[in-house]
């Protein structure tokens, strides 16, 4: 009886889980944070994974124009200036192939996109989605800024 009541605990135990990415130094965390107009010429990309539990096991890669960005983590965000006044494309890896999302940027200009996790078939997928400055601005004040790191794939191929 006690097998009975205990295994699903534990195979439930093994879902759990936070995945975790390298932080950024306090310091520089808190002046991105303050969100500052981006460079003459240039746009800001943050770019944020909800800090929803679901998937929170996960760490899914962030590319800008075919670039890595870094591995997110439930929480986290990156940051990072583009050239303003033409068309990004922000991807991420997902449970087959990797989602996008075009961003035509203006200079001068700050854009929040959020990486959510979805369900998926064999393992959860990631999405993005551009939101509102006030929802954008919320989730950066209380995320933790990450380092520019490794993707699991350093580049990737955008195709229109």
């Amino acid at each position: 009886m006690i097998i009975k009541l205990t295994f699903p605990l534990l195979v439930a135990s093994l879902f759990v889980g936070c995945a975790s990415v390298p932080k950024a130094d306090q310091q520089l965390s808190q002046s991105v944070k303050e969100l500052t107009a981006p460079q003459e010429g240039k746009a800001g990309l943050y770019v944020y994974r909800s800090n929803n539990i679901v998937g929170s096991a996960l760490k899914k890669d962030i590319w800008v124009d075919g670039e890595c960005l870094g591995e997110t983590a439930r929480g986290m965000f990156f940051y990072k200036e583009v050239e303003g006044n033409k068309n990004h494309t922000v991807s991420t890896e997902s449970e087959f192939s990797p989602n996008h999302l075009k961003v035509e940027t203006q200079s001068g200009k700050n854009y929040f996109i959020q990486q959510y996790i979805k369900p998926g078939v064999f393992v959860g997928g990631a999405a993005l989605k551009l939101v509102d400055d006030i929802q954008g601005k919320k989730a950066v004040s209380e995320y933790n800024l990450a380092t520019i790191g490794k993707c699991s794939k350093p580049t990737i191929q955008i195709t229109d």
